[in-house]
């Protein structure tokens, strides 16, 4: 996965019905440079239905945007000087939309008495890492079968067994089961 690097934009607005196309074409091709194709959508539309609300209410149709990526979660706020704009009136459907669109958002005054709104997406984990085919394991055609001479009984004998065990037990029949508990208790009492 990439490492996350900080970015920030910056752009100054005079809003009209021409740039509000043009400010999301901008904004889009900041996304596309950050590797963040995927945060395209929602970012252009929030930007364009708060524009468009900007210009139809507000008499200073003067606006800052700014777009911050901390490696989690992109950011964008709009701050304008307009007293007589009211977020609580004259913005209330365009931030129902935002609020619906996004994962997070907010309104409040700055320092200086302009109002910034501000609204972010979160990029999920693994959105960012683009995908690598992996080539495929190498397989077997057909499976080998090892043969086996000796039941599996037979190779767990007793260290130490005379050899004498090995052929009685080999001898006791085709599973090779019924004997060697014979033959094993044979070779117990005779080691005593």
């Amino acid at each position: 996965m990439k490492t996350a690097v900080p970015c920030y934009y910056h752009l100054d607005v005079e809003v009209s019905p021409e740039r509000v196309g043009q400010v999301s074409r901008i904004l889009a091709a900041h996304l596309r440079y950050w590797d963040l194709e995927n945060l395209t959508d929602p970012v252009c539309r929030g930007t364009e239905l708060l524009l468009r609300a900007i210009h139809q209410h507000a008499s200073d149709k003067h606006t800052s945007i700014e777009m911050w990526w901390n490696g989690q979660h992109l950011i964008t706020a709009f701050g304008d000087d307009d007293p007589d704009l009211r977020p609580d009136q004259d913005l209330r459907a365009c931030l129902a939309d935002i609020a619906a669109m996004s994962d997070g958002w907010g309104c409040c005054a700055s320092d200086t008495g302009s109002k910034i709104i501000w609204f972010s997406q979160r990029a999920r984990a693994g959105e960012r890492v683009p995908l690598v085919p992996l080539a495929p394991a190498p397989t077997l055609r057909q499976g080998l079968e090892v043969p086996r001479e000796l039941p599996v009984t037979v190779l767990a004998a007793p260290a130490g067994a005379p050899d004498d065990t090995l052929a009685a037990t080999a001898a006791a029949g085709d599973d090779g089961l019924a004997a060697p508990a014979a033959v094993l208790g044979d070779t117990l009492e005779g080691s005593r």
